[in-house]
């Protein structure tokens, strides 16, 4: 395999490591997820990115389709026909037949459904977009096809005149033949062997008894198989028979003019066709990829920055830094499978080799496995059986040598195979290079074995490359303690329930528990102990070691999962907590609910006892009326009042202020109302010692004594202000009542027009006698408004003025006093 640092990089995935790591099994499982034949078969010969940026778009795009599957709206993907055989004869001038163009057809349908789809997608899908855009021209070619079919498939008579012309003499002329087959089997009822006719050869026949034929004048086309019955053509029906022949040659050779024209309209846009039929294809892989990967719970992980990259000048291991770190790994064929997998921890860099150790069938080669297919995955844009926040980069190659090799036809033994694929890897081993190592130089001496590992582990990380291996011998689980370029790593053996726990643990060696395994399964003790005696004492010492350091990391664990238990239980107190704390505000929002509502009704009587006081002064009231609409108004007072129904109520008292002298109250006094925590104005000395004060838009009446002293006011006069206090603090002692008599409409009219109308008004209603105006002016551009308002401002006989309130016309209406 030539390794070109600049170039596009070659298949990851040898023979060999294809057969050992099973990548087949994972492009089958992709497979039978996918829609279409042709999205079958472009899964199983997925391709591997050749590029980093190939490979980054790629999986862009299996991320965005599981975005889209998450949201409810997977890609869509249908099973379209394969039509490379029939686009191939339609390039050299062959006519497509009915069932291909049809095909055709379909694809061209699921072409625009996938470009609609992904149209208005684009922008939370731009990498699937632009993998799989169609032609929007085919269209027109679609709608062409379509328009030349009926519903059953079934070439339309509406596909040429011609066409239907002929159709239409085929059918007069079977009808004439019907009709007098009909005729005949009435008239020669006797002599037929049942009333019915049928075809024979396209020849209309009636079915006439051996015995009989000779009386009954016509052609015999056949028999039955017991030759009771003679299938006859009427002498009398030859000639129709012939034009009826005739006929379907005719229509048969304009179907076929009618499939060469349609073929040619597809060829003139057969590229654009070819390639919706690639863009559908690819659409059902990456549909398929997102349904894996939820099957799976497969996510994506980071890909670091420098792999498929060689800086210049630069030395190839410190230019392409090639790491793994899958954060809870999973095995992804035993989850395929339903096999409930213990998630592990793998992490690994280039120039550096992880030894991993422990008990057999304790998830060593599991491990190998998973690390080689998660390389593996990524560079086919595929998610990783890992949880969020891993990280794999893409590695060049990935070489594995895991299994028994052995041939007898090369007369190669297990060792001699893998010796040979040792040497291979050597020579293929280099940065970016992924190598995967099960039971390293075993099967053979342990000692000469043990030393050729050593040196093979050695030879690979000076080469650049990742490796992982696993082994049994004590001298490669003791290299981690000299060399910081290897580190150790071991499944973890109950020694409790003796059974492996497959739970990966990085940084400590793990025991082979040879005796303890053989122990369980029924050596006998004087066996084992006889084998005790043999082992070196180094051996037992480092097997001791191994023990204790397994005995204090699964206290740790013990610990960090009680630990883990408790935080949880913390959590789950906590949101026990905030659930019964979210439970009084909702309560609480409810109780300020049912207030508000109330607040608000009492607020909407208030307005219609006072819609119903103006109406009764519209036009000319009676004393009644007058009467009623006084009471209404002191009922609003006194709800609106201090202690009143609609009374606001303040939480907290602010600091005391001193009291007021009564006699130094007048009309514009500042004071504090402490139940409203505000500062007013004394807008009229009521008898009884009954203020009316305003603080802002709101009136209301009170007493001397409640009432405390205003703050010093501030050294900078608020002259800007005193305009807006002119209209938004009406200080007139009743509620001004709307009637016919004292409202002017100046709406429709120009500026200078309305100014004129409200000076008239003016004078009128001073010598009528009226206390307050209306001007309705409404809201428009309010250049109206501000007319009529800056003109009454100037005005000698208006005292003051507001615009109105919300049941007077709102900020389109302005209410003035007159002077007396």
């Amino acid at each position: 395999m030539e390794y070109n640092p600049e170039g596009p990089f070659a298949d990851p995935c040898p023979t060999k490591t294809r057969a050992d790591l099973e990548w087949d099994r994972i492009l089958e499982a992709l497979a039978e997820r996918c829609a279409s034949r042709a999205g079958k078969r472009l899964a199983r010969a997925l391709p591997f990115a050749s590029t980093r940026a190939e490979a980054l778009t790629t999986l862009a795009e299996v991320r965005e389709a599981v975005e889209l599957a998450r949201a409810g709206e997977p890609v869509p993907a249908r099973d379209v026909a394969e039509l490379e055989d029939a686009l191939d004869r339609a390039r050299i001038g062959a006519s497509l037949a009915n069932e291909e163009l049809r095909a055709v057809l379909g694809l061209l349908d699921a072409a625009r459904t996938a470009r609609q789809y992904l149209q208005s997608r684009r922008q939370i899908a731009p990498a699937l977009y632009a993998a799989c855009a169609t032609n929007p021209e085919l269209d027109a070619v679609a709608r062409d096809l379509a328009a030349a079919f009926d519903p059953d498939g079934t070439l339309s008579d509406r596909a040429s005149p011609r066409l239907e012309a002929l159709r239409a003499e085929r059918r007069a002329v079977r009808d004439r033949l019907v009709r007098r087959l009909e005729d005949l089997i009435q008239k020669h009822e006797d002599i037929l062997q049942d009333r019915y006719w049928t075809e024979r050869d396209g020849r209309y026949v009636l079915p006439v008894r051996s015995d009989a034929h000779e009386r009954f004048p016509g052609i015999v086309h056949a028999t039955s198989a017991s030759g009771a019955t003679v299938f006859v053509e009427p002498r009398v029906l030859v000639e129709t028979g012939n034009r009826m022949k005739m006929v379907d040659a005719e229509v048969a050779r304009e179907e076929q003019a009618i499939y060469a024209a349609l073929t040619a309209r597809v060829t003139e846009d057969i590229e654009s066709v070819a390639a919706a039929a690639r863009a559908l294809a690819h659409a059902d892989v990456r549909s398929a990829a997102a349904r894996l990967a939820r099957d799976l719970d497969l996510t994506f992980p980071e890909v670091p920055e420098g792999a498929f990259a060689v800086d210049r000048g630069a030395s190839e291991a410190a230019a392409r830094p090639s790491s793994i770190a899958l954060n809870g790994g999973r095995h992804p064929l035993l989850a395929l499978d339903g096999v409930k997998v213990v998630p592990s921890d793998l992490s690994m860099s280039t120039g550096r080799a992880m030894i991993v150790s422990g008990p057999n069938a304790g998830g060593k080669t599991v491990a190998l496995k998973t690390l080689g297919l998660a390389a593996l995955m990524v560079r086919a844009g595929l998610p990783v059986a890992a949880r969020d926040g891993s990280r794999v980069a893409l590695f060049d190659v990935v070489l594995t040598d895991v299994g028994d090799d052995q041939n007898l036809h090369k007369n190669l033994s297990t060792f001699s195979a893998h010796v040979k694929n040792l040497g291979q890897i050597l020579g293929e081993t280099r940065p970016g290079a992924l190598v995967l190592l099960d039971e390293l130089a075993g099967g053979t001496d342990p000692r000469e074995g043990e030393a050729l590992a050593a040196a093979v582990l050695d030879s690979l990380c000076a080469r650049g490359g990742t490796v992982a291996c696993t082994t049994h011998y004590e001298g490669l689980k003791a290299l981690a303690l000299g060399d910081q370029r290897f580190e150790n790593a071991s499944v973890g053996f109950d020694l409790a329930t003796m059974s492996p726990t497959f739970r990966l643990v990085v940084g400590v060696p793990g025991a082979s528990s040879a005796l303890a395994v053989a122990r369980q399964f029924g050596i006998p003790g004087t066996v084992l102990e006889r084998a005790e005696r043999f082992l070196t004492k180094e051996a037992v010492t480092f097997e001791q070691m191994v023990e204790k350091l397994a005995a204090e990391r699964r206290a740790l664990e013990l610990a960090r999962e009680d630990a883990e238990r408790e935080a949880g239980a913390s959590r789950a107190k906590r949101r026990e907590l905030e659930g019964e704390l979210e439970r009084l505000r909702e309560k609480e929002r409810g109780v300020i609910t049912r207030e508000g509502e109330a607040l608000l009704a009492s607020l909407r009587r208030a307005r219609e006892d006072l819609k119903a006081a103006q109406s009764r002064l519209r036009g000319k009231p009676t004393e009644e009326d007058v009467r009623a609409a006084a009471r209404a108004m002191d009922a609003v007072g006194q709800k609106t009042s201090i202690g009143g129904e609609l009374e606001l109520r303040p939480r907290d008292e602010p600091p005391a202020r001193p009291a007021i002298d009564p006699a130094a109250v007048r009309v514009g006094t500042r004071v504090y109302v402490p139940r409203l925590r505000a500062e007013a104005e004394v807008v009229e000395v009521l008898s009884g010692g009954q203020l009316r004060v305003a603080a802002g838009a709101l009136k209301l009446t009170t007493s001397i004594a409640e009432l405390r002293g205003a703050a010093a006011a501030p050294p900078a006069a608020a002259a800007p202000q005193q305009r807006r206090v002119d209209l938004d603090a009406a200080a007139d002692a009743d509620v001004p009542i709307q009637t016919a008599d004292n409202t002017v409409d100046l709406r429709g009219l120009r500026a200078h027009e309305a100014v004129a109308m409200a000076e008239q008004f003016l004078d009128r209603s001073l010598g009528a006698g009226r206390r307050v105006t209306f001007f309705v002016h409404g809201h428009g551009t309010g250049a109206l408004r501000d007319a009529v308002r800056e003109a009454l401002r100037g005005s000698p006989y208006v005292a003051r003025l507001r615009p109105g309130g919300p049941s007077e016309g709102g900020d389109g209406v302005t209410v003035a006093w007159l002077k007396w």
